[in-house]
């Protein structure tokens, strides 16, 4: 259970106040008691005190109260709402740096295999689209329900030149754009998906492309892969070629999309389940004030009914 209004939860605070402010009556009320040394004169001018009963309507207005404003932080239950319409742009990094091995057999090999599952495992009515990029982005399939024709596409990607994620993105929202499916503000219809293993050195900038896909309410996912010490050869050079988690975070959070770190096949494939499973369903949530508010209400006349039977004020 999640609360929509949870700032109004410190409200609590007040109601901890009223019962430590009781236990502290009760208390000196014993002290105050423990004066009168002759109990047989007390026992006869002071009548007989309901005991523990007189507990009972003071702990029922106090949960009542609890239960009230449980209710006017709205609170809501959560749940999973499969979607039957989404677009999906799939941006792939096939720069140089992809043909590392630090990630068994090869960072590009693992990547495709990724990529093909995640795509096979989409809703049939998901429309997919897919984006490579080394330093220009090509859009090699417009979004389509054909997940056979970007699965082919994406088995034939192979690693060459630099890194150009800012015209990744803007690519993609391009394809985007020219479908008849746009993105809305209420609930995303169309995303992108972006793999990529290094910096941008060529192109738009990063945080143009995020203000961009910000801009369009098309949040973008994204998922830096490799490890730290990955490695290419360049001739006689070796060259280091670590992911950039940074940059590719920022993506994420500029855009209100999720970031992933995969350092491995194992982990690129966990992330590309877990995107599936966000894109698949979308959380509803619905609001079950009405139930708090109507206990509070029954339990504040038991309180009464208490009160009014063992005592002779209401508490």
């Amino acid at each position: 259970m999640s609360f929509l209004a949870a700032s109004r939860l410190w409200l609590f605070v007040l109601v901890a106040g009223l019962l430590g402010a009781y236990v502290w009556r009760q208390f000196h009320r014993k002290q105050y008691a423990v004066r009168f040394t002759n109990l047989d004169l007390l026992d006869t001018v002071a009548p007989k005190r309901p005991g523990w009963r007189r507990h009972v309507s003071a702990v029922a207005f106090l949960l009542a109260v609890c239960s009230l404003l449980v209710g006017f932080a709205r609170p809501a239950t959560v749940k999973r709402i499969p979607v039957e319409q989404n677009t999906i742009m799939v941006a792939i990094d096939v720069s140089g740096s992809m043909a590392a091995t630090d990630v068994a057999p090869s960072r590009i090999e693992a990547a495709r295999a990724a990529a093909i599952q995640f795509v096979g495992l989409l809703p049939a009515k998901f429309e997919v689209g897919l984006v490579t990029f080394n330093q220009v982005a090509s859009v090699q399939v417009a979004p389509t329900n054909d997940h056979g024709l970007v699965a082919n596409a994406i088995a034939s990607i192979q690693p060459n030149g630099g890194t150009a994620i800012g015209e990744a993105i803007y690519a993609s929202l391009n394809s985007l754009a020219a479908t008849p499916q746009k993105a809305n503000s209420s609930y995303p219809t169309a995303r992108i998906v972006l793999m990529s293993d290094g910096s941008t050195n060529a192109g738009r900038s990063n945080d143009s492309a995020a203000e961009a896909a910000a801009s369009a309410h098309v949040p973008v996912t994204t998922i830096a892969y490799g490890t730290d010490s990955g490695q290419i050869t360049n001739g006689f050079r070796v060259i280091n070629v670590p992911a950039d988690k940074d940059a590719l975070k920022r993506i994420a959070d500029q855009t209100g999309g999720r970031f992933f770190q995969a350092a491995s096949a194992g982990q690129l494939r966990e992330a590309y389940n877990a995107i599936r499973g966000a894109v698949s369903f979308r959380l509803v949530h619905r609001e079950v004030a009405a139930w708090f508010i109507g206990i509070g209400l029954i339990v504040l006349m038991l309180a009464a009914s208490a009160s009014i039977l063992w005592s002779p004020l209401l508490p």
